[in-house]
């Protein structure tokens, strides 16, 4: 039986603090829905389509309203159930160490969720998806997805979990610290082999053609001195009609993948302003500043992990019979949430600044902050964004600024 203590009090507390407060911000988005156009964008969306663009911002939301419920009914009872003792009895009634006891506790953890999850993910993608008709995923696709990410997940995290159980239960009170270098090594190691081992296991990438596009592509980058490894079309349209581009890996890996929808849709002057906009995101040193946040945030979050392994209060709280550090690593994630959260809020913003410095450096070595705007237009009609999220969800949840601000901001220059 789960014990009572200040911390599954505390526990219970987040979670229903979280949830109150995604009700609230949601319910306040909803109400910042108008029918009237923004006059920016006139002749870029008619009636019926921004009316559609409401819509689908409406049955996500009300979509996540059901999915969250849901998550946090089937947490709680589990918790309140022993759920987690259950588990933890069965993943030692194999009579492995507590590493492979680890590995299987944490292992049927992940998958039961994913098997939860399941239902909803099939819903979004073939009736949400389909109705507003982004969906080009087949079943052989999505079945495909689900398998190779768990093959993916179940290596690489198996062995990341291998590799943190090990030194906590090696090394003592500074294992943090060996655990925060090896995730870091780690990262580093998967931001490299991501583009060329990872990725094409998803979605096929075809070097572009030759022609104005990539003359132009190339053109800008020698102008600019950026240096990259390959440009790539990918097979985006198998999952989705939306459109995107990005920069996959890292030094010299660096390789720029160009979705078919977005060079279907998008003239050659506005895929080069999307193009640019991530050039500037490494040539105005985002990229490593936002890693070395992330490894700073890292070692904070082992640091205050290392001070909840096997307590034993936190485990009385999940009525648990045995202590061990695997399922420290799972009952600590509830206490850290608060912390996840504020420092979350720090890189959005971080994150919302530098998305405007990327805007500004693409429109100023483009000279052309035209065709920047209409790629931002573009891209927020072909995915139905919504141009006027209410304040306080964009502070809290976006890493990108509203289209309306961008634009803004760029018209400022």
């Amino acid at each position: 039986m789960v014990e009572w203590n200040g911390y599954l009090i505390l526990i219970f507390a987040i979670m229903a603090g979280n949830y109150i407060l995604d009700l609230i911000v949601e319910n306040l988005n909803l109400k910042r829905l108008s029918p009237e156009l923004p006059a920016e964008f006139e002749g870029h969306y008619d009636a019926e389509k921004y009316a559609k663009s409401q819509d689908y911002t409406k049955v996500r939301t009300k979509f996540g309203f059901i999915t969250g419920s849901f998550d946090l009914a089937v947490m709680i009872t589990f918790i309140l159930i022993g759920g987690f003792n259950y588990l933890d009895k069965f993943a030692r009634g194999f009579g492995f160490g507590e590493i492979l006891s680890g590995l299987i506790f944490v292992g049927i953890l992940m998958i039961g969720m994913q098997i939860i999850s399941l239902p909803f993910s099939i819903y979004s993608t073939f009736v949400i998806e389909e109705k507003f008709g982004f969906n080009r995923t087949t079943v052989k696709t999505f079945v495909l997805d689900l398998l190779k990410g768990l093959i993916i997940s179940t290596i690489l995290g198996g062995l990341v979990l291998w590799m943190v159980l090990w030194f906590f239960g090696a090394l003592g009170s500074l294992a943090w610290i060996y655990v925060w270098m090896g995730l870091v090594l780690f990262m580093i190691l998967v931001l490299y082999i991501s583009p060329t081992w990872i990725m094409p296991l998803f979605n096929k990438f075809t070097p572009l053609q030759d022609g104005e596009l990539k003359d132009t592509i190339v053109n800008y980058m020698q102008t600019n001195k950026f240096k990259m490894k390959g440009l790539f079309t990918i097979d985006g349209s198998k999952r989705s009609s939306k459109a995107n581009a990005f920069f996959t890996g890292f030094g010299k890996s660096k390789r720029i993948a160009l979705f078919d929808t977005l060079i279907e849709k998008f003239e050659v002057s506005e895929i080069l302003t999307v193009l640019a906009h991530e050039v500037g995101h490494f040539k105005l040193r985002h990229v490593p500043k936002r890693i070395i946040t992330g490894i700073f945030q890292m070692g904070l979050m082992l640091f205050i992990l290392s001070l909840f392994i096997k307590n034993e209060g936190l485990f009385a709280a999940f009525g648990m019979e045995n202590v061990s550090i695997y399922a420290s690593l799972i009952f600590f994630s509830f206490i850290y949430a608060p912390v996840s959260m504020i420092l979350g809020l720090i890189s959005t913003i971080s994150s919302r600044k530098h998305e405007y410095q990327a805007d500004a450096f693409a429109s100023q070595t483009t000279a052309d902050p035209e065709s920047m705007i209409n790629a931002l237009k573009k891209l927020s009609v072909t995915n139905l964004s919504n141009l006027t999220p209410h304040p306080l969800k964009v502070f809290l949840e976006y890493d990108h600024p509203p289209v309306l601000a961008r634009i803004e901001a760029i018209r400022k220059l």
